[in-house]
């Protein structure tokens, strides 16, 4: 445990804590990390993510077949480690918990390499997550893009996916910075135990992780950790703006799964911000069930497909989505507060967008650099992925990009 980066834990029993686990409660918590080998990806299986795997992740993106062939060839094979670590929930009063989350761990035959840190983006199932490689493609991408070349990759599940008991902490911010920070002590201890030292450190994340690379890279500048730079595609920067976009101007472009990402965001803010009664308020009473089981995990995303409207302005009530126009109830509060930009930075960072994205506005894009250049901060470069990018395409993009980029800084070419 490093002095000065753990919060200190503080354990006590609350009452009205429906959705936390009882045993949880009851159970204290070790205080050091377990460390799992689940597997090892050869030189063909890495180079199956960039062909085979990539056309399936792609068959619904407006590119389907831009990249093929693009991602980078693999030159080492990775170890895959699940790493189970403690932490505790800042808005539970530093409740004590475990989080999981995946160090990979290239074979390149050196005992120096740079790190890169990646925070996965919105799933619907607490298994698609990073230490669980095989039914993440997106982590899958970045461990043939940087641990085959001779990154360390590692990558948090998040508080409520992976292997913790808690309720998805779906945009929820202390909650977020802690997974990721904590996950961050528990890889480099476990790096130094293995006699491996790390030359730069890197972040990087895809929609909902490129909000919480951003919260994290603050949470990171805050403790005075080193971060050579990070990358962000397709990233909601402010929740309480884009949330309104999607509520009060939506658009035809606007992604079917969206109902799925408000349903749970509003869950995951209704307990671990203690609002009661939010999904209720929010979300018309035909579907809160739906809404229920889905957060819940009683229900898949398909099951909630079929019982919910794809229309955002179907599934949320009138009254709540004109509530955000001026944001002064405590739902609007707290996300007006979750915004990940408004802060001096100073890390270069570069930021993807595309013009066919179903999930991020556009305008949301270019709100970092513009707060950068008006605060002196670190240069912020917001690149452009193409008139045809959507989401997907964004992500793919910003991955082969910023690999080049990283090598740059990292001295690798």
């Amino acid at each position: 445990m490093k002095a000065g980066l753990w919060i200190v834990v503080s354990c006590f029993l609350a009452a009205g804590l429906a959705l936390m686990p009882i045993a949880e409660a009851q159970t204290p918590i070790p205080s050091e990390a377990t460390y799992e080998l689940i597997g090892t990806y050869d030189l063909q299986r890495l180079e199956q993510i960039g062909n085979a795997d990539l056309r399936d992740f792609m068959a619904s993106s407006t590119m389907p077949t831009e990249f093929i062939g693009k991602l980078a060839k693999p030159k080492y094979k990775v170890k895959l480690y699940r790493v189970i670590y403690p932490s505790v929930v800042p808005e539970r009063e530093n409740f004590p918990t475990r989080a999981s989350g995946l160090v990979a761990i290239p074979d390149s035959g050196t005992s120096t390499m740079p790190l890169v840190s990646y925070q996965h983006g919105t799933v619907f199932d607490r298994s698609y997550v990073p230490s669980n490689p095989d039914a993440s493609m997106e982590t899958r991408i970045m461990l043939l893009q940087f641990a085959a070349q001779g990154y360390i990759v590692i990558g948090a599940d998040y508080f409520g996916r992976g292997q913790s008991t808690l309720p998805d902490s779906y945009l929820v911010r202390d909650s977020t910075q802690q997974a990721g920070v904590d996950l961050y002590i528990a890889a480099r201890d476990f790096l130094k135990s293995q006699k491996i030292s790390v030359s730069h450190l890197f972040v990087s994340g895809w929609s909902q992780g490129g909000w919480v690379t951003m919260q994290y890279l603050y949470k990171l500048q805050s403790l005075g950790v080193k971060v050579s730079a990070a990358a962000v595609a397709s990233a909601p920067v402010d929740v309480f703006l884009t949330m309104n976009r999607w509520l009060s101007n939506p658009q035809p472009v606007d992604a079917v799964y969206l109902p799925g990402v408000v349903a749970i965001q509003l869950q995951a803010q209704e307990f671990y911000h203690r609002q009661q009664g939010l999904l209720e308020a929010a979300v018309k009473p035909e579907y809160v069930q739906a809404a229920r089981d889905l957060y819940t995990g009683r229900s898949d995303f398909e099951t909630f497909f079929k019982k919910t409207p794809p229309k955002l302005a179907d599934f949320i009530k009138p009254e709540f989505a004109q509530s955000g126009f001026v944001g002064l109830t405590p739902y609007w509060q707290v996300l007006q507060t979750n915004q990940a930009y408004r802060w001096r930075s100073n890390v270069p960072t570069r930021v993807y967008w595309g013009g066919t994205d179903e999930v991020t506005p556009k305008s949301i894009a270019f709100l970092p650099e513009t707060v950068q250049s008006l605060l002196g901060g670190a240069a912020v470069t917001t690149v452009d992925a193409g008139a045809k990018a959507d989401h997907r395409a964004i992500y793919v993009y910003g991955a082969i990009d910023q690999k080049a980029w990283f090598d740059r800084l990292a001295g690798r070419n």
